[in-house]
């Protein structure tokens, strides 16, 4: 298995001289030395390798097996958690929850759009989980980066927490748009701009050949399969989640060691996750709109940070009330989806309403 590039380069935040501008933010602080971020990026590592042993034989994905590997992935981070709240205390340990629980929320989105394009893909049962995987692993090094990146502008410019806030607030506002439009989220193969590029540069046959990206034709010429068509565009995916994804754990958290382990742990769990959702995840109809008020949320909170470094009177939002106010929006929607679920349903039978 070969290392993540972009997350290697992450032990040195933890020993960065802060940049020492007029303009530049407080000194970043961190739990972690670079012990402990080798020994966790090593354990990332480590499970990703064991995802992949593990989906070396295609096969369909029971819902027992689901089960136990999306439980395994849950216990994880949280036995992670206590560990950090013991050790470095009960203010580090709430934002690790709050994070990976923002991270998590998030996630459950992105199955949305990992479920359409399979869909749409028409990807094999027994290929799933591994197109799931490599987007996984996809997402852990675009996330390193982005992690990187974003840890360095913090560190360095102090208007880095209004841009993250600006980002969030935009977001929000596109989400939140799609949610109420209520439009048809179907994936048209043919328009997305990667799959258009592909097929300008080579010939793709029509018929997946198990888990391999490249096949022989007829004529015997070599072609790529629809498996390389679905990993490019769950790749291209996992660009548009990284770029709300961590300026939203940095709403909770400034520390760059947090951030990489709320997101990895949220992505760990993602394959498995899937196929315990996927029957699930269209009763969610108010999914989007709630995670649109978590961005909005977050988006408002980054602001207040940045503003209350400039003006001393701006008050700033505790990490306790953002878990309170992100598990409360997340239990509202879940409920009236699942009375919006069930009222369909009603309405849905003979005589219904």
């Amino acid at each position: 298995m070969p290392a993540l590039p972009a997350v290697s380069a992450l032990p040195a935040l933890a020993t960065a001289v802060p940049y020492a501008a007029p303009e530049a933010s407080p000194a970043l602080t961190s739990i972690a030395g670079p012990t402990l971020w080798w020994v966790t990026i090593g354990a990332v590592v480590a499970l990703l390798a064991l995802d992949f042993l593990i989906t070396r034989r295609p096969h369909e994905v029971t819902m027992r097996e689901a089960l136990s590997w999306s439980a395994f992935y849950v216990a994880i981070p949280v036995g992670f958690g206590v560990w950090i709240w013991n050790v470095h205390g009960g203010q580090t340990g709430l934002e690790y929850y709050t994070g990976y629980l923002v991270e998590k929320s998030l996630s459950v989105d992105n199955l949305f759009i990992f479920l359409l394009l399979l869909t749409a893909f028409a990807v094999p049962k027994e290929l799933q989980q591994r197109v799931l995987l490599i987007g996984v692993a996809g997402a852990l090094i675009l996330r390193g980066i982005f992690i990187a990146l974003g840890a360095q502008l913090i560190a360095s410019f102090s208007w880095a927490f209004l841009l993250f806030g600006a980002i969030l607030l935009a977001t929000a506002v596109k989400v939140g748009r799609d949610a109420l439009a209520h439009t048809d989220h179907a994936v048209d193969i043919g328009s997305l701009r990667s799959v258009r590029l592909i097929r300008r540069f080579w010939p793709v046959s029509d018929t997946y050949d198990g888990p391999r990206l490249r096949t022989r034709l007829a004529d015997g010429r070599r072609a790529l399969t629809p498996m390389a068509l679905v990993i490019v565009a769950i790749l291209g995916t996992d660009i548009v989640f990284a770029i709300d994804s961590v300026p939203a754990v940095f709403g909770i958290t400034e520390d760059a060691y947090l951030v990489f382990a709320t997101n990895a742990f949220a992505l760990l769990g993602l394959r498995a996750l899937y196929f315990v959702l996927a029957g699930a995840l269209a009763s969610l109809a108010h999914l989007g709109h709630g995670l649109a008020l978590i961005l909005a949320f977050i988006g408002v909170k980054l602001v207040l940070h940045w503003a209350h470094g400039v003006w001393a009177w701006v008050p700033e939002v505790p990490t306790l009330l953002s878990l309170a106010v992100i598990v409360a929006i997340l239990a509202t929607v879940t409920v009236t989806s699942l009375l919006a679920s069930r009222k369909a349903r009603y309405a849905a039978l003979p005589g219904g309403r």
